[in-house]
């Protein structure tokens, strides 16, 4: 089977582009979980170990999938020069990376989003933990 430079690209760029987005939506499903374990745990008030368990657990989790976000987003980024390029022959309103690129608004726009869920994610983990703490 022949593969073109121009498949290559691409069919690299879309199986990243679909695996971050998935390991996203696993992420948000997982932490919906989580979160929801650690207000089970505040209204039964169970023992502080067990928040403090909990709140370490969101907090990894947060940290975890930053790292495996970080890892697709250079994946992506390995990619997306060869892309630039194989739009150099397009006609300008067509090349959708370089636009991409030259857009206002930097921060609108996925990774912007997905870092501050984990942030966020993660001070409520630590604040969880730090409860958990002090009332033990």
């Amino acid at each position: 089977m022949s593969l073109s430079h121009n498949t290559y690209l691409w069919e690299h760029w879309k199986f990243n582009a679909e695996q971050r987005l998935k390991a996203f939506n696993f992420y948000v499903a997982l932490s919906i979980f989580a979160n929801g374990m650690v207000f089970a745990a505040l209204e039964k008030a169970t023992h502080p170990a067990i928040l403090v368990l909990l709140g370490g657990f969101v907090g990894v989790l947060a940290l975890v999938f930053a790292v495996v976000d970080a890892r697709s987003r250079h994946l992506l980024h390995l990619t997306k020069q060869g892309l630039k390029q194989v739009e150099a022959d397009l006609p300008e309103h067509a090349r959708l990376f370089l636009l991409d690129d030259q857009r206002r608004w930097r921060w609108v726009r996925y990774t912007a989003a997905f870092n501050l869920l984990f942030v966020m994610q993660l001070v409520f983990g630590l604040g969880v933990t730090a409860y958990g703490i002090s009332r033990w």
